[in-house]
């Protein structure tokens, strides 16, 4: 991933943080067939040094056959985006040499995903998945709320993945490069348009 110093976030807590609260990361492969790609739902295990992902697919996935295969695999999670205007900065009533760009935050992992078929691992993180969505729920559903019968068949129906990271790269790119006067002006214009969360973002990373 293209890292200009400033954008460039190497917090492994940061990182991990990025992972929880978006965990839905597109699961890149580039098999026999060529690349593919599917956006499947993470949990994040602390173990290793940058720590572990674990995910399920449906077995008729033909991406498992590249998953059993491949020495690496790439998975992207993307946090919060958003257009930015030249409207919003100082520096267009200033001299006007502005142009538009795009603020995001993205988090890269790879790692060589290991398939994994032993049930009661496949029922734990079908659990495990389940109970960390369902958690802030008033009345949240449990994976036992369901027919055993009818879950074993499910489980049937799915491989597991684990993937140690062996490599992590996360890039906020939040207006860090523009001068201070142009960064208030984003800040106020993505409150104004709703945007106060990426808003935010581009305050605490700005230092303001």
């Amino acid at each position: 991933m293209y890292q200009p110093p400033h954008f460039r976030d190497d917090s492994r807590a940061a990182q991990h943080a990025l992972i929880r609260a978006y965990p839905l990361g597109l699961l890149i492969t580039a098999g026999s067939g060529g690349l593919t790609a599917n956006p499947i739902p993470f949990l994040l295990d602390e173990a290793g040094p940058h720590g572990v992902l674990r995910a399920h697919i449906a077995r008729a996935n033909p991406q498992g056959l590249d998953l059993a295969a491949v020495e690496e695999c790439l998975i992207v999670f993307q946090g919060p985006q958003g257009y930015v205007t030249p409207s919003w900065y100082a520096s267009k009533r200033e001299h006007g040499r502005v142009v538009p760009t795009w603020n995001y935050a993205t988090v890269h992992a790879w790692g060589r995903p290991q398939v994994i078929e032993d049930v009661e691992w496949l029922g734990r993180q079908v659990a495990d998945l389940t109970a960390l969505r369902e958690l802030p729920r008033a009345e949240p559903w449990a994976v036992a709320d369901a027919p055993e019968p009818f879950v074993a068949a499910q489980v049937r129906g799915i491989i597991g993945i684990e993937i140690p990271i062996t490599r992590i790269e996360g890039k906020w790119k939040m207006s860090q490069n523009r001068p201070e006067a142009d960064r208030h002006g984003v800040i106020a214009g993505l409150r104004a348009e709703g945007e106060a969360g990426l808003a935010g973002l581009v305050a605490e990373r700005s230092g303001l």
